[in-house]
């Protein structure tokens, strides 16, 4: 299909486990089982299930952080996995993440506008003034300050390193950025702001979203269409509002129970 962006078909990814009772034995896990989906330009994809789904794995495979058993990934039409070193370097400026853990994830030693301004240096963009306004831009753009560039990691909160990790991945003007579970790690009040902000990128820069989540809740307001995960084969997929309101499988129908005050909600509604 011509409007899709960014498409996997057919995905494998099987790991080996220690198993027996001192650890002599291994198991095989199929992470990802025969997956396939689609992105379409300018909407967000949402890929919910528990942990251990797979959700994560789809996501590092995606964009070859993670080396795949069988199938391809299509970016623009081109299968990543073929791709020279130089020429999936250069693709990746197309396609960056957004990580779970807004401390972890981020350089404690670094500061903020180096972090933020690294891709630019790694891919060469500009002079080193045009580098620097583009991080200013870029800061003040998610909510913070020029000021903060001197800062480190850990003199911000949870939802501003949430912000300069968003501002780190949309420096490079990516099409597509994948985010996984961004905002599990905050506060309900934060999450909003965090989804607000992502919402407005995505319009203005006109993004296209991959959105892991474990949290139907959230995907709800973000999502155009929702692929469920279930033991690293997808059990079902359609527009958000359908996965919502008819959910076809009973472990859709489970996690969207476990949103709280939906119980009491459909019950009233009956």
């Amino acid at each position: 299909m011509s409007d899709l962006i960014l498409s996997a078909h057919h995905l494998t990814k099987t790991y080996t486990q220690r198993s027996g009772k001192f650890g002599f034995g291994t198991t095989q896990v199929k992470a990802l089982d025969d997956v396939s989906i689609g992105l379409k330009a300018g909407t967000t994809l949402a890929v919910v299930g528990e942990s251990g789904s797979g959700k994560s794995t789809l996501a590092r495979c995606l964009l070859q952080l993670q080396p795949l058993d069988s199938g391809e990934v299509i970016f623009e039409g081109k299968d990543l996995a073929k791709l020279s070193g130089s020429e999936l370097r250069h693709t990746r400026r197309d396609l960056q993440m957004v990580f779970q853990d807004p401390f972890a994830s981020l350089n404690p030693r670094m500061r903020i506008g180096k972090i933020v301004g690294e891709g630019l240096l790694i891919h060469r963009l500009g002079t080193l003034a045009e580098q620097q306004a583009q991080v200013i831009r870029m800061l003040k753009r998610v909510g913070l300050s020029e000021a903060d560039m001197q800062k480190y990691p850990h003199e911000f909160s949870g939802g501003q390193r949430q912000r300069i990790g968003i501002a780190r991945a949309l420096i490079l003007q990516p099409k597509v950025v994948v985010c996984d579970e961004p905002v599990s790690a905050l506060d309900v009040s934060i999450q909003a702001q965090i989804l607000l902000l992502l919402k407005e990128l995505q319009q203005e820069m006109s993004l296209s979203y991959i959105f892991i989540s474990h949290d139907l809740r959230v995907v709800r307001h973000i999502a155009d269409e929702v692929v469920v995960m279930y033991k690293g084969k997808v059990v079902e997929q359609g527009a958000v509002n359908d996965i919502y309101q008819s959910p076809a499988q009973d472990y859709t129908r489970n996690l969207l129970n476990a949103i709280p005050g939906r119980k009491h909600a459909a019950m009233a509604s009956t």
